[in-house]
């Protein structure tokens, strides 16, 4: 059965086929992976190898660990399966749209946001003496 391993801390430069040569001495490799930035297209730093034999893997792991690959030391482990994420289970996660904002259900009517003073010029109600 093949094994995928996990191989970081990749120069932003290391391209699949060096990736590939570089494993290639520790045994045959079916595939290797550098994962990108889906945006800008960049490597993330960090990338997968496929081998068909399992000891040919762990003899990868246990070699290339540590190993300078342009000028950084990999970090080489067998990869893990990714979680998985529950679907549907009722939380929607809040955010969104919410319509327009201001004062909806407001018993004052539609304020928009007026906190219930009178705006317009010469009509105050915060005058005591009752002379507007």
């Amino acid at each position: 059965m093949s094994k995928k391993l996990y191989v970081g801390n990749l120069s932003y430069e290391v391209t699949e086929d060096e990736l590939s040569q570089v494993f290639s001495q520790c045994g045959q490799v079916t595939s290797a992976t550098v994962i990108r930035d889906k945006h800008s297209g960049r490597s993330k730093g960090f990338g997968f190898v496929e081998m068909p034999n399992d000891d040919e893997a762990t003899h990868a792991v246990d070699r290339m660990k540590g190993t300078e690959l342009k000028g950084r030391p990999l970090v080489v482990d067998i990869a893990r399966e990714p979680e998985r994420r529950p679907r549907g289970d009722g939380d929607f996660g809040g955010g969104g749209y919410s319509g327009p904002r201001g004062r909806r259900g407001s018993p004052r009517g539609n304020q928009s946001g007026s906190r219930g003073r009178d705006r317009s010029f010469g009509n105050r109600r915060d005058d005591n003496d009752g002379n507007y």
